[in-house]
C-alpha cells in the first residue's frame, strides 16, 4: 500500500523523487523518505508525516547533488509511524538501502537468525530484514542482483522492492504481489508503484510481473526471472494525461472526481453500445457462448466500495439472467472452500487492479478451474492481466482515497456485462434491452441534476458536522447504497455510521435512535415506498432526525423529513446512480465542514496491496 519511486539518469534525482512521492501520497502518508547516491555514499533523509515535512528536512541539507536515488511514502503495517520506521532502510553498515511495499511474513524468523549472527536492528519494521539479508549475501559476492536473488529465496510474503548500493551505480528492482513499473525515458529510467508518479517524464512503461527482477543502469535494463532466466517484456504506452491527475481548481480531488462522473460514465459507455441494433459490443471477451450456456453459478469477489457495487450487481444479474449469484468479501473467499468449478464465472472487481485480497481470491478460483472476469480501472494492472477477460471501467485516475467515480463506472460495467451475457443467451427481450440502454444513456444528465443540488447539500451538511453517529437505511437494490453512504461518511469525516436494510432497523439499531442520531433514508417512488414510510414513522416516533434522499416532487416526504435532498425520477433499478451521488456529496461536505483531510483520511490508503 506504500508508494515507491526510483530514478537513474542525468537529471537531479531529488526533485523527481519528491514530485513522484507527491503523486503517490494517496498510497500512504504516515511517513516518507529519500535515499540518494552521492560520492560513493548513501544519504537518507526521512520524516514522520507528509511529503511537505520531508521537503522541509531536505531544504536544511547542503550539497545534495545526485542523479540516482530511491524514495518511499509509507502506510504502516509493522511498527508505528515515525522517522525511525520510515523507509528507506539502511543495511547494518550503511552499505546499501532499500524501499519496500508489501509484507514479509517470515520476517521474525529471519530477524532472529540474523540477531544470533550479531546483527542489530534499529526499526520495528519487517522491511529492515531485507536490507540486512541482501547485504549479508552482497558482502560475499559483490554482485548486487545476485545478492537480492539469494535473499528473495529466503523471504515469504509480498514485495515491491528497490535496492541501492553505495558502490554500484544501479538499481535492483523485484516484484511479488505488489505493483512495479519501469519507465523508459531518454537516457534515463524510472521505477514506481504507479504510473502517476512518472507520467510527466515518460509514457513508455514496462509492467513487471510477479517473480521478476530487473537490473537498471544508466544505459540499460535487464529483466530476468528469480531463476535468472532472461525475460523480454513489451513496452506499453500510458494513455493517462497529466491534467487527469491535477485538481483543476477543485478544493479536493474527491470533489473533482464526484463532479467528473457524468463524463466518466460517457467514457464507460463509449463504443460499447450499438444504438442502431440495440446491442452491447464488448471487445476482448474470450468466453464462448457455450460457456455462458453452461454457467451454473456467478460469484463476485470484491472489497470495500467495490463490494457494495457487487451487491447491486447481484440484483441486476439475477433479475435478467436467472443465474444464482453469490457476493463474497475477497478477503474471506478463499477461507471457506467455495463451491465452484469449470462452469462457474468469478467476477473480480477492483479499482486499482492490485487489491491483494482480490488477487488471492482469483488464485483460489483459478485453482478450482473457474473462469475469471475482471472489472478494473487501471490498465495493465495485475488483476487485468490475471483475468481470463474483462472490462476496463474507464473512470480515469482516482486520486481521492474514498472512491467515487470508480464506483459508478464499476456499476455501469456490471450493467454492460449483464446485457452482454443476456443477449448471448437470449434472456433479455428487445424491449428490456432498449429500456436499459436508454437508462444508461440518460445517466450523465440525471447525475448532473443531483450535482446542481450541491449548494443545498452543503447547507444540510453544515448542520451535522458535530454528529457522532449516523444511520443509513435503504431497501432492495438501494440497500447497498445505504452501506456505501455510511462507508463514505466513516472514511472521510471519522463519524461512526452504519448502513442497514430499512426493514432491519427495528431488529436492533432502533435502540440507538434519539434526538442526536441522524438517519439517512433512501426513499424513491417505487414498490417499497410505503414500507419505508412506515420505517420513517418509527424513527419520528422516537424523536430521531431524518435526512431523506427522495424523488423530486414528493411532497409527502417533506412533511416527514427534517431535511430532504431530491433526485430525479428514474426507473427503480437505476436510482442507485443518483442516490449515491447525493450520498457522496453529503459525506464530502460534512467532512469539509469539519476541516478533515479529505483526500488522505487517516489510517487509509488508496491501493490495498497487503492482505
Amino acid at each position: 500500500m506504500c508508494g515507491i519511486i526510483g530514478y537513474i539518469g542525468k537529471k537531479e534525482a531529488i526533485p523527481i523523487l519528491i514530485n513522484g512521492l507527491k503523486r503517490l501520497e494517496y498510497r500512504g502518508y504516515d511517513s516518507c523518505g529519500v535515499c540518494i547516491h552521492d560520492n560513493n555514499l548513501l544519504k537518507i533523509i526521512k520524516a514522520k508525516g507528509k511529503i511537505v515535512d520531508l521537503e522541509k528536512r531536505i531544504k536544511k541539507e547542503n550539497n545534495l547533488n545526485s542523479t540516482i536515488g530511491i524514495a518511499h511514502t509509507r502506510w504502516a503495517t509493522h511498527g508505528i509511524p515515525n522517522e525511525i520506521n520510515a523507509h528507506p532502510h539502511f543495511s547494518e553498515d550503511n552499505n546499501l538501502a532499500i524501499v519496500h511495499n508489501g509484507i514479509i511474513e517470515n520476517y521474525d524468523t529471519i530477524k532472529l537468525l540474523l540477531q544470533k549472527e550479531g546483527y542489530v536492528f534499529k526499526t520495528q519494521t519487517d522491511s529492515e530484514v531485507i536490507a540486512f539479508l541482501v547485504n549479508k549475501f552482497y558482502k560475499k559476492s559483490n554482485n548486487l542482483k545476485d545478492a537480492v536473488l539469494k535473499a528473495l529465496t529466503q523471504i515469504t510474503g509480498t514485495y515491491g522492492l528497490l535496492v541501492l548500493s553505495k558502490d554500484k551505480r544501479e538499481i535492483i528492482v523485484a516484484r511479488k504481489g505488489s505493483p512495479i513499473i519501469i519507465g523508459i525515458g531518454k537516457n534515463e529510467f524510472f521505477v514506481a508503484s504507479d504510473t502517476s508518479a512518472i507520467l510527466e517524464y515518460t509514457k513508455n512503461v514496462i509492467y513487471l510481473d510477479d517473480f521478476e527482477i530487473a537490473k537498471i543502469t544508466d544505459t540499460n535494463y535487464e529483466i530476468t526471472s528469480l531463476k535468472n532466466q532472461k525475460i523480454n517484456k513489451e513496452i506499453h504506452k500510458i494513455k493517462t494525461s497529466l491534467d487527469q491527475i491535477e485538481k483543476s481548481g477543485y478544493k479536493h480531488f474527491m470533489l473533482k472526481e464526484i463532479f467528473e462522473q457524468p463524463e466518466k460514465i460517457k467514457d464507460a459507455l463509449s463504443g460499447r453500445i450499438d444504438f442502431k441494433n440495440n446491442r452491447i459490443v464488448l471487445g476482448g471477451i474470450c468466453l464462448t457462448k457455450e460457456f455462458f450456456k453452461n454457467i451454473n453459478k456467478i460469484v463476485i469477489v470484491a472489497c470495500g466500495t467495490s463490494w457494495h457495487c457487487a451487491l447491486i450487481g447481484k440484483f441486476v444479474l439475477e433479475k435478467y439472467l436467472r443465474i444464482s449469484v453469490e457476493v463474497d468479501y475477497a478477503s474471506e473467499f478463499r477461507y471457506r472452500n467455495p463451491i465452484i468449478d469449470e462452469n462457474s464465472l468469478v467476477i473480480a472487481i477492483s479499482q486499482s487492479g492490485e487489491t491483494a485480497d482480490t488477487l488471492a481470491a482469483i488464485k483460489e478460483a483459478k485453482e478450482k478451474k473457474a473462469k475469471i472476469f475482471g472489472i478494473v480501472n487501471v490498465v495493465g494492472s495485475t488483476i487485468a492481466r490475471t483475468s481470463d477477460c474483462g472490462i476496463y471501467t474507464r473512470a480515469g485516475p482516482e486520486i481521492g482515497v474514498a472512491s467515487t467515480k470508480a464506483f459508478t463506472n464499476q456499476l455501469v460495467s456490471l450493467w454492460l456485462l449483464t446485457l452482454f451475457i443476456g443477449q448471448k443467451l437470449n434472456k433479455i427481450t428487445e424491449k428490456e434491452t432498449k429500456e436499459i440502454i436508454n437508462n444508461l444513456n440518460n445517466l450523465p444528465e440525471k447525475i448532473k441534476i443531483v450535482l446542481n443540488e450541491s449548494k443545498k447539500i452543503k447547507e444540510i451538511a453544515s448542520k451535522f458536522k458535530n454528529s457522532k453517529n449516523f444511520l443509513y437505511l435503504g431497501r432492495g437494490i438501494n440497500y447497498p447504497i445505504a452501506l456505501e453512504g455510511a462507508l463514505k461518511l466513516k472514511e472521510i469525516s471519522y463519524i461512526h455510521a452504519e448502513g442497514y436494510p430499512a426493514a432491519e432497523m427495528k431488529h436492533g439499531p432502533i435502540a440507538l435512535i434519539d434526538k442526536n442520531m441522524p438517519s439517512v433514508f433512501i426513499i424513491n417512488k417505487n414498490k417499497n415506498y410505503d414500507k419505508i414510510i412506515s420505517n420513517m414513522q418509527e424513527i419520528k416516533a422516537r424523536g430521531g432526525i431524518i435526512i431523506s434522499i427522495a424523488t423530486k416532487g414528493d411532497e409527502q416526504i417533506l412533511k416527514l423529513s427534517d431535511h430532504t435532498i431530491f433526485v430525479p425520477k428514474m426507473d427503480t433499478q437505476f436510482t442507485t446512480f443518483v442516490n449515491v451521488i447525493a450520498m457522496q456529496l453529503l459525506a464530502y461536505y460534512i467532512a469539509d465542514h469539519k476541516n478533515c483531510e479529505i483526500d488522505k483520511p487517516r489510517n487509509l490508503a488508496k491501493s490495498v496491496t497487503v492482505e
